[in-house]
């Protein structure tokens, strides 16, 4: 029997000698979820010119204390001009400060009759002034290369003028659903069949990772059809991933078909759910090889295996760090649990309170039980021949894209 391999030595084969993808320029308004595939540096100020916090009145602090005639008004988008001297300027949120002008004072603490207005007494130089470049400078790098560009960056880019950016091209994915058992939503079950609930989870999880899922096949259990589709699936993707086939049993076509194929990397993992899970390399015509993932045909142990393996195989395509690894915290179970030889990655929901955070795992811990999925919050990481007890501080890796 074939030793368990441990994660780390899968992901060390997984990621080994991958290449990031190329580049494409895009209109920024369609960059939402996108990768930045080249550092962008500032070209703005950012605010552009010393502006008001809030509606009020721009003065000298020099003045405070002082009735102050009103010598011009200013709202923003309109240019200011240089204070008059012992003056104040009626000013809006926005709005530039004028030449000559240190402080604003809001509007509550002035008293206003006709053009003069009554300063309070001892006011601060830049109270409530938004200096020009307070939040970036020019030159200074607004975001680096693998950023990605959620609501914030997308806002930082747009305050800067930028229409364009260059990105990473989406890695284009082959899911492939084997056996003759699996059939899709809409056709009518024949005795012994199951319909296909991996293909639109991992579909889903890989758009969110940032794939794009460009074939969706489905494979019989025949090993010359299994070597023919594989072939085909290599020529148009970047990344080949399969569900089922990949176990011992006579119908189980994958991995024979991938070593006959090409490069099977890693087999069979210490990790429960999802040890029979293949990792190698699919050759094409050009002498470049697309990635092959196979996970197991279980719907908990593909959601499992696409948070562990495929997150990161897409990060490093991607040249995106955040996808390396999830997220982890520390919980306190409560729950208890014997492993066995394999770490086990137990479903889990996070309550936060004020005695720290307290991980619910799921009852039914089957590799079957999809539901477990639905509301599980995290994954809980016990290594191979652990006791946890309620109570026990825990390491969980936090489901987050």
């Amino acid at each position: 029997m074939a030793e368990l391999q441990p994660i780390s030595a899968a992901l060390e084969a997984l990621l080994a000698d991958i290449t990031q993808l190329g580049a494409e320029c895009i209109p920024l308004e369609d960059a939402a979820g996108r990768v930045l595939a080249e550092a962008v540096t500032a070209q703005l100020d950012v605010p552009p010119f010393d502006n008001s916090a809030m509606d009020g009145y721009a003065l000298r602090a020099s003045d405070a204390g002082k009735w102050l005639p009103i010598s011009q008004r200013i709202a923003a988008g309109s240019p200011a001009a240089p204070l008059v001297e012992g003056s104040c300027a009626r000013i809006f949120t926005g709005g530039e400060i004028p030449p000559g002008a240190d402080c604003v004072v809001m509007q509550e603490r002035v008293t206003q009759e006709g053009n003069q207005a009554l300063m309070p007494d001892a006011l601060p130089v830049g109270d409530n002034v938004r200096r020009q470049g307070r939040d970036v400078r020019r030159g200074e790098l607004l975001l680096p290369a693998g950023e990605c560009l959620e609501a914030a960056a997308l806002g930082h880019l747009a305050g800067q003028g930028v229409t364009h950016v260059s990105v990473r091209r989406r890695p284009r994915i082959a899911l492939l659903s084997t056996g003759d058992e699996i059939v899709d939503p809409g056709t009518p079950l024949k005795p012994g069949q199951l319909y296909n609930s991996n293909r639109p989870m991992l579909k889903r999880l890989l758009e969110n990772f940032g794939a794009e899922v460009e074939q969706l096949v489905s494979v019989p259990d025949d090993y010359a059809q299994t070597v023919k589709l594989l072939t085909q699936a290599a020529s148009v993707a970047d990344v080949v991933v399969s569900t089922g086939g990949v176990s011992v049993g006579e119908e189980d076509h994958v991995k024979a078909a991938l070593e006959s194929l090409g490069q099977l990397d890693m087999w069979k993992l210490a990790i429960r759910p999802g040890k029979p899970l293949a990792l190698g390399r699919l050759p094409r015509q050009d002498g470049s090889e697309a990635r092959f993932v196979g996970l197991p045909g279980n719907p908990v142990s593909g959601f499992v295996g696409a948070w562990l393996f495929l997150r990161p195989l897409m990060g490093a395509l991607l040249g995106c760090s955040a996808l390396n690894a999830l997220p982890t915290l520390t919980a306190s179970a409560n729950f208890t649990t014997q492993t066995g030889p394999r770490q086990h990655y137990m479903r889990v929901a996070l309550r936060f309170s004020e005695a720290g955070i307290i991980a619910d795992a799921f009852e039914d811990q089957n590799s079957g039980v999809l539901s477990s999925c639905i509301s599980a919050d995290a994954l809980a990481v016990i290594d191979p021949h652990q006791q946890v007890e309620k109570g026990t501080l825990v390491r969980c890796l936090w489901l987050q894209r």
